[in-house]
């Protein structure tokens, strides 16, 4: 499945019921899950010691096709907080099959970006960037790949209290502005960044073992020039 090989532990779901705080249209109703999360995934036991002996973890993420009353079916969204160095935790994603849009916003909300990417793309999410991502097809499941580090949690809050993100990413193809964000830029469009400005090559799994590689998810603070220049045009 996904190219992973062998069976995939029971997965965390989102349902509809944890989803309404963020959708456009928070009465939608659906049956079943929404998306799975399988985490903390690794193919052989070597794999699997050297990733928590670097705090690290790799998960897949499958989201099917839907139409949310409207809104294309996404994540929930979430932040990461500040290392010890003050930085915040950056992760890293592969496109496995079908198309995925990420949402970014800043936690100062003065920089909203959408990244589209197709199956081979990586994408990092930069310090200090919220994020959500969106499955925008009608007949195409999305599986992704993440690494990300083990010392932190993820947080919701703020996506929650103001019902989703900045935007919303409707099926007739508006962004409709998020009316509980007063102030906030027009999106705008950035690449992937698959090999360029420092951005590693996939495929993800096979950074495995490569410290160098992935040194950037515990240790942004290291890798400066290469947030300045992720999220250009």
């Amino acid at each position: 499945m996904f190219g992973w090989d062998g069976e995939l532990p029971p997965p965390t779901v989102r349902t509809i019921n944890e989803m309404q705080p963020v959708l456009a249209d928070p009465n939608c109703a659906h049956e079943g899950p929404l998306y799975c999360m399988y985490r903390d995934l690794a193919q052989s036991d070597a794999d699997w010691t050297w990733l928590h002996a670097h705090k690290l973890r790799y998960d897949l993420t499958v989201i099917p096709p839907n139409n949310l009353c409207g809104e294309w079916v996404k994540t929930k969204g979430h932040y990461h907080p500040r290392n010890p160095a003050g930085v915040g935790y950056p992760e890293i994603y592969e496109v496995l099959e079908g198309t995925a849009r990420y949402l970014l916003q800043s936690l100062d909300l003065l920089d909203i970006v959408m990244i589209d990417a197709r199956a081979g793309d990586l994408v990092v999410i930069p310090p200090g960037y919220g994020h959500v991502t969106i499955n925008p097809t009608t007949d195409e499941t999305l599986a992704m790949a993440n690494i990300v580090s083990t010392e932190f949690e993820s947080e919701y809050g703020e996506y929650i209290s103001r019902r989703g993100a900045a935007y919303f990413a409707l099926c007739n193809g508006e962004i409709r502005k998020n009316a509980r964000y007063p102030r906030v830029p027009s999106v705008r469009s950035a690449s992937p960044g698959s090999g360029h400005w420092g951005v590693p090559k996939g495929p993800l799994y096979s950074l495995i073992g490569d410290e160098k590689a992935l040194s950037f998810l515990n240790y942004p603070e290291r890798f400066s020039t290469l947030f300045e220049n992720l999220l250009r045009g």
